[in-house]
């Protein structure tokens, strides 16, 4: 699994959302890093979002219409997965890290 960073992120353009995964900022963080992107979406409609690469397919892990930046951190417990792919095998492999 890479996760990007804002410099080398590739475009999610076309994607859509492909499934959830239960979890807190907190727990991305510890087990991603610091989101790909760590400030508000133009629309304000994404206050975080982390871009990976996982099985050679690009997925992005987001919160949604929060629109609260304090929110999404603290208590928000569910984020959107993107992809043009099926997530499953991802948010599997992610939700194993996140509870070791």
């Amino acid at each position: 699994m890479k996760v990007f960073n804002t410099e080398n992120a590739p475009s999610m353009n076309g994607s859509g959302l492909a499934g959830y995964i239960d979890t807190t900022y907190n727990k991305l963080v510890s087990v991603l890093g610091e989101p790909t992107f760590n400030s508000p979406s133009g629309d304000s409609k994404v206050q975080v979002e982390w871009i990976l690469k996982f099985e050679d397919k690009l997925f992005s892990i987001y919160d949604w219409k929060t629109f609260d930046r304090d929110y999404t951190e603290n208590e928000l417990d569910r984020f959107h997965v993107g992809s043009k792919f099926n997530c499953s095998n991802l948010v599997i492999y992610l939700q194993k890290l996140i509870n070791k």
